[in-house]
Formats: C-alpha cells, sequence, structure tokens
C-alpha cells in the first residue's frame, strides 16, 4: 500500500502572489531574493538536488524567472508548480491548514500596532489570574529584539514579556529557569483561553536562557496553543481512517493535537531531518508523515538573515538524496511551504507568497502541475493517493 510524506520548508515562498499588495507585501520573493543576496555576494549559492525535481522550473512558474542557484539542463525529475494561499492570513496555522485542506475562510483577530497593542481588561486579567506582578512589552516587536530589550528586567522583575505581531499571535516570553518553564506554559493556557473572544490564532511559549542581554537565548521549548481547525484535516481524515500518522516538528501544535498521531518533537532543522528519516523507517503502508522544517522561518526569515537563510537552503539540499534514498516503490513525497518570510523585506513579518510544490517519488512520472489555485491542492492528491476520502477544498493533480 502506498505511503505519503509531506515536507514543509517553514516560509521557502516563491514570489509574491497576486494579492500580495494588500498584505503590504508587493514585491517580496523569499527565495529568490535570497539567490540575489548570494549572487551580489559572491558567495557560491547552489541547490542542485531541488533544482533537480523541479524548483527552478516551479519558480519560473511562479515568477517568470529562473533564479541562480536553481538553473538545470536536465529535464525535471519531479513534478512541479505552486501554490496559491486563499486563506486570509500568512500565518502558520492558515498555511499549514489548507495544505491539509482546509482554507481559513473567516478573518483572523490581530492586536494593533499602537502601543500598548493589547486592550487593557486583557492584560489586567491574565495578570490577575496568573497572579502576576505585571508585564513588559504589550507591543509589536521582533521576539530576539524585545529579549534582549527586556530579559534583564524580566528577570530582576519576574514580569513576563508578552509581545504580538501582523500573525494572529500572542507570544509570551520568560527565562525557563527564573521563571520556569511549566509556568510559563500554565501561563499559556491562560491566556489562551482569555484571547479566544478575540480570535487568536495562537500563543505561543517562548522560553529562554542565559544570564545577560548578551547572551538570552531562545530554547527549543516552545510550545504552540493553537485553535482547533474548523473542518477535519487530511492528518484527522488519516487518524480516522486508522492509518499511521507521523508527525515531526511543531506540526503537532500547529493543528491542535487534532489527528496528529504520534508526534515526534526535534528543535532544528538538522535534529527534524534526522527525525524525519527515523519516522520514515516506522511508517506503515497507507501511512501519513508530516514535517516542519523550522529554521527558515525562526532563524533566518524573521531575523532577516539571507546568508543565514540560504545555507539553511543548501543545507536541507544536501540532505535531501537521503530521503529520496529510503523511499518505498508506492511512496509520494510532496515539498513545500506554509507562507514566505523574505530575508530582504523591511520589517520582520511573514510575506504573502506564492510557495512551491514539489511532488516526487520512485513510481512517479515527472512534469508540471501548474500554478494551483489551492494549498488545498496538495491535500486532495494526497488523500487520492491514500485511498482516503477527500478533504473538502482541492483538486488533485
Amino acid at each position: 500500500m502506498a505511503r505519503a510524506i509531506v515536507i514543509v520548508l517553514d516560509s521557502v515562498g516563491i514570489g509574491a502572489g497576486a494579492d500580495a499588495a494588500a498584505y503590504g507585501d508587493a514585491g517580496a520573493d523569499t527565495l529568490g531574493h535570497v539567490a540575489e543576496w548570494f549572487a551580489e555576494s559572491g558567495i557560491p549559492f547552489a541547490l542542485p538536488n531541488l533544482a533537480a525535481l523541479g524548483l527552478g522550473e516551479a519558480v519560473r512558474l511562479s515568477t517568470g524567472r529562473v533564479p541562480q542557484g536553481l538553473e538545470t539542463a536536465d529535464p525535471p525529475q519531479g513534478r512541479f508548480g505552486f501554490g496559491v494561499e486563499t486563506s486570509r492570513g500568512k500565518d502558520t496555522p492558515s498555511g499549514h491548514w489548507e495544505i491539509a485542506g482546509v482554507p481559513v475562510t473567516f478573518d483572523w483577530g490581530y492586536f494593533p500596532t499602537s502601543v500598548p497593542s493589547f486592550p487593557a481588561d486583557l492584560t489586567e486579567a491574565i495578570v490577575r489570574e496568573a497572579r502576576l506582578p505585571g508585564i513588559l512589552g504589550d507591543r509589536h516587536a521582533s521576539g530576539t529584539e524585545i529579549i534582549a530589550e527586556l530579559g534583564e528586567e524580566h528577570v530582576r522583575t519576574g514580569k513576563p514579556i508578552l509581545y504580538t505581531s501582523a500573525d494572529s499571535v500572542l507570544q509570551i516570553a520568560a527565562h525557563e529557569e527564573v521563571f520556569g518553564l511549566q509556568r510559563l506554559y500554565d501561563l499559556c493556557l491562560i491566556a489562551r483561553r482569555l484571547v479566544d473572544p478575540l480570535g487568536i490564532g495562537r500563543v505561543i511559549a517562548r522560553p529562554f536562557v542565559g544570564s545577560a542581554a548578551a547572551d538570552f537565548v531562545r530554547t527549543g521549548n516552545r510550545r504552540d496553543y493553537a485553535v482547533p481547525p474548523p473542518a477535519p484535516t487530511l492528518l484527522q481524515i488519516a487518524a480516522d481512517a486508522g492509518r499511521q500518522v507521523l508527525t515531526v516538528g511543531k506540526i503537532g501544535d500547529i493543528f491542535a493535537h487534532i489527528g496528529t498521531g504520534e508526534e515526534v518533537k526535534a528543535n532544528g532543522n538538522a535534529a527534524i531531518g534526522a527525525a524525519t528519516l527515523t519516522a520514515l523507517h516506522r511508517l506503515a503502508d497507507g501511512g501519513l508523515l508530516m514535517a516542519n522544517f523550522i529554521d527558515f522561518d525562526s532563524l533566518y526569515g524573521h531575523r532577516r538573515d539571507p546568508e543565514g537563510y540560504g545555507r539553511a537552503l543548501m543545507a536541507f539540499d544536501a540532505w535531501l538524496p537521503d530521503l529520496r534514498g529510503r523511499l518505498k516503490p508506492d511512496d509520494l513525497v510532496i515539498v513545500t511551504a506554509d507562507h514566505g518570510c523574505d530575508p530582504t523585506y523591511p520589517g520582520s513579518d511573514h510575506t504573502r507568497e506564492h510557495v512551491p510544490i514539489l511532488a516526487f517519488g520512485p513510481g512517479l512520472s515527472a512534469g508540471p502541475v501548474g500554478g494551483r489555485e489551492t494549498f488545498a491542492d496538495i491535500a486532495a492528491t494526497i488523500s487520492a493517493h491514500l485511498g482516503l476520502p477527500a478533504p473538502g477544498a482541492g483538486r488533485r493533480f
């Protein structure tokens, strides 16, 4: 029986969507601008394995050009194209849920860019219910920058750092040892309940360690508290059908642990890659594996680091043959992304972009799948491959 593997390269967008200007992202192009940065810097950049699968041609379909480092003289070895997001958002849950067949058709709640960002009654309720001495932050901010700015005051006062972004999110940073990891998780659960009436997609625990601003660093104990998807996703459909579901990285948190089967935690792309290969070895016939490679977004996109982003892409490209070498004859792999996060773009937020769709496997023919009208076409294709009922959106390619 066939198996299916979905690899989400978190934030690896391949060109601005037609509606990007409405999101403040006109001209964004994560992969294209990373490649341009390397070319202008005179640093070698090449993704030969992804190019062989058709990534360069997928970018050509999206933007009309092939970035340097993705050229190949040979025909692509896989199916290639790009996906257009139809969800109302450019955040992690919207992208992942749409990949899994459930586009977000409602409007998320967002916090304003004014300072303070959070409603006074929300802040007062969090402080009261969590018995806090107060909070710090209360504004839009980069997570690493606000920890460097306010981390020492947090350690001194015991006040957690609350901040938000252009996403529908409330993030809470606290020192893992001084404040306490479990206490941070408990605080996030309180905040999750209190922001539900506001339509906020996620509350995120952002623990960090270190002794001073110069050495504060976020740990791998991040935890996302998301609202549940509004309809059964591909993951839930597979689980309900009795299929083995393995999820690697932060997939469990993104789907509110609904249908996510055995959740394999790993911190960073290298560990996620190793965990994915181990999980693949255990994936039963008829099973579904979904993994999120987080570093592109969290370490390099949001921090506007094009060099780090490109080097992470090259590391993934070098890992890819290990995955291909372990596939069974009827396996289907789809490599995609959930949104963009152009490291050359102003600000530190996600960017509204097309995403790559690369489909390959030992028994799969090669060729273009074109521009897909929704990420949900991925779920429709996988459900057909696995012989499962199709989710409510999408057309198989």
